[in-house]
Formats: structure tokens, C-alpha cells, sequence
């Protein structure tokens, strides 16, 4: 008896790379929280819960869309399920990230942060979503739409945790180059 070729196994080695990628760069930003608490100016939880905790989060749904398609499936209705959940919760979350980015008052976000926290996770989960649809009917092009998802998620979080941690530093050169309050 012949066994037919799932379409998942030629994203073996990608998922294995993105995957891998997307569980070290989650560990990288447990450091950069790190650094935040060491910083002289105080981080609010409506700071960290609107720019820190996303980046967390879209490392972790490339983490969780590289297991799911490398997962060995019988049929494809049980992946685009989960994808399809995933990217309803992620368009829910980036709304909400939206709302907390608006409510936080510890940094007044710019078009940049408004791009890379709020629009493109929106892009990226959208788009999953759209995968997750058309998994039973169009393999191949959702496929490649949830590869285009997990790698966006990837560059979205690097962004983010390299704007944070250019944040972190210019802030510590400004307080550096500021006189100490009791010696002036």
C-alpha cells in the first residue's frame, strides 16, 4: 500500500529553522526585560503589557505555527483549526494591544510604534486566519501564507525587542550624561 505525501513535509526544515529561531528570540527578550527593570527611569505594567509582552507573544505564535505544520497530521482540518484559532486570538490581541498602547502613559507611541506593535501583527494574524481557510482547498498558497505569517512575527519581534533595547540604551546615555541629583 502506498502512503501519500502530506503536503506539510516539505516544511520540515523551515519550520525547524523558524521554530528554533522564534523559541531563542523569546529567551533574548526574557534579557531585554531584564535590562528594562535595571534602567533608571521607571516602567510602567501599561508599558510593558503594550510593547514588551506583544513581542513575547508573536515570538511565540511563529513557535506555536512552526509546531502545529510540522506536526504529523492524518488531514489538514486539524491544522487549519488550530491555525484558525490562532489567528482569531491574534487579531483579538492586537486590538487589544492597540487599546493598551493608547492607555499606557509612560511613552507617547509614534507612527513607527503604531506600525510595528499594532498594524503589521494585525497583517500577520489577518493573514493566518486567511491561511487557516483556505488550508483544505489551496494547500500550497496557504502554506506559503503561514510561512509569510511566521516569518513577519519574527521580524516584527526583532524589531520591537531592538527598538527596546535602542530605547534602553539612549536612555541610560541620557541619564549618564545628566548631573547626579545630590552631587550635581
Amino acid at each position: 500500500m502506498e502512503e501519500t505525501m502530506s503536503p506539510l513535509g516539505a516544511w520540515e526544515s523551515f519550520y525547524v529553522i523558524v521554530g528554533s529561531s522564534a523559541a531563542v528570540l523569546t529567551g533574548l527578550q526574557f534579557v531585554v526585560i531584564g535590562l528594562v527593570t535595571e534602567t533608571r527611569r521607571r516602567t510602567t505594567t501599561g508599558t510593558v503589557d503594550a510593547f514588551a509582552t506583544p513581542t513575547i507573544v508573536h515570538f511565540c505564535v511563529a513557535l506555536l505555527v512552526s509546531t502545529v505544520l510540522s506536526a504529523p497530521w492524518p488531514a489538514l482540518w486539524g491544522a487549519a483549526l488550530v491555525l484558525g484559532a490562532a489567528g482569531l486570538t491574534g487579531i483579538g490581541y492586537a486590538l487589544v494591544v492597540a487599546w493598551r498602547a493608547r492607555r499606557q502613559t509612560g511613552y507617547q507611541p509614534v507612527f513607527e510604534d503604531w506600525l510595528w506593535h499594532v498594524a503589521l501583527p494585525l497583517v500577520a494574524y489577518v493573514n493566518l486566519l486567511a491561511a487557516a481557510i483556505a488550508l483544505g482547498r489551496h494547500a500550497t498558497t496557504a502554506l506559503f501564507m503561514a510561512a509569510a505569517t511566521s516569518v513577519l512575527l519574527l521580524f516584527i519581534g526583532i524589531h520591537n525587542a531592538w527598538d527596546t533595547v535602542t530605547y534602553i540604551a539612549l536612555e541610560r546615555v541620557g541619564a549618564a550624561q545628566q548631573p547626579d541629583e545630590e552631587g550635581g
